[in-house]
């Protein structure tokens, strides 16, 4: 097996992405991933660190109420609602993908970032394990840069109780069954978020990762250019 391309290196460069530090989050893995996909992250938590960013990377494992007092704690809570809101690339990794909802039933529950509107409830008692944990199939049903060269039923990790259940099938990009049928990939503009570890899912997950660098190295390019195409406008 072929090893993964790395990112060009004028693309890696030219940007700030950012691994969100809260103590909550499998940072070793989600660097690695970067790193094999040829960026060298910023890891911290920092409020200020996030302001001057071109994408980010929301990690988390463990409980939401837990991980959502942990943001709280570290002032973090309304700066990556900012950046969201910013229309730069995002990215959130299992509980990243949770903490994006509006609220968590969790450990008796907890609002979450409120970025997405839904609720983050427990997988059904069906008979099977819980956690839901292992490898399965993702059904994409939706197109979105950070899915390019993807196939529908690929598998990907899981290690997980809860899933994400936003209000509107609208971002919805992939879905997954296991007593149920639930949101396994949000994807809709500049936030892509998943149920499973794509750093935990070999090739397939890495393609992930370098679809994601790929949309924050244009975003930063875009970014770039517009300023300096401001000041050249003769007469201003």
């Amino acid at each position: 097996m072929k090893s993964p391309a790395r990112q060009r290196p004028s693309d890696a460069t030219a940007m700030k992405l950012i691994v969100v530090d809260y103590e909550s989050g499998n940072l070793r893995s989600v660097t690695r991933a970067l790193e094999t996909c040829g960026v060298a992250p910023v890891i911290t938590g920092e409020p200020d660190e996030l302001r001057g960013a071109d994408a980010l990377v929301l990690p988390g494992v463990g409980s939401g109420p837990a991980a959502m007092a942990a943001l709280a704690a570290r002032g973090l809570v309304a700066p990556l609602r900012e950046f969201a809101a910013a229309g730069k690339p995002f990215l959130g990794v299992c509980l990243g993908l949770q903490l994006l909802l509006g609220r968590t039933e969790e450990d008796g529950g907890a609002d979450c970032l409120g970025i997405v509107p839904g609720r983050v409830v427990r997988l059904p008692e069906t008979g099977r394990k819980i956690p839901h944990m292992g490898w399965n199939s993702v059904e994409l049903s939706g197109q979105h840069p950070a899915l390019q060269g993807i196939d529908s039923g690929s598998y990907f990790y899981f290690v997980h109780s809860y899933y994400a259940a936003p209000e509107s099938a609208e971002g919805v990009a992939g879905a997954t069954e296991y007593g149920r049928r639930f949101c396994s990939i949000y994807a809709r503009g500049n936030l892509i978020a998943t149920q499973f570890h794509p750093e935990k899912s070999g090739a397939v997950g890495l393609r992930i990762y370098r679809n994601f660098i790929a949309m924050a190295a244009q975003a930063a390019r875009r970014d770039s250019v517009a300023p300096a195409a401001a000041a050249s406008r003769p007469g201003d």
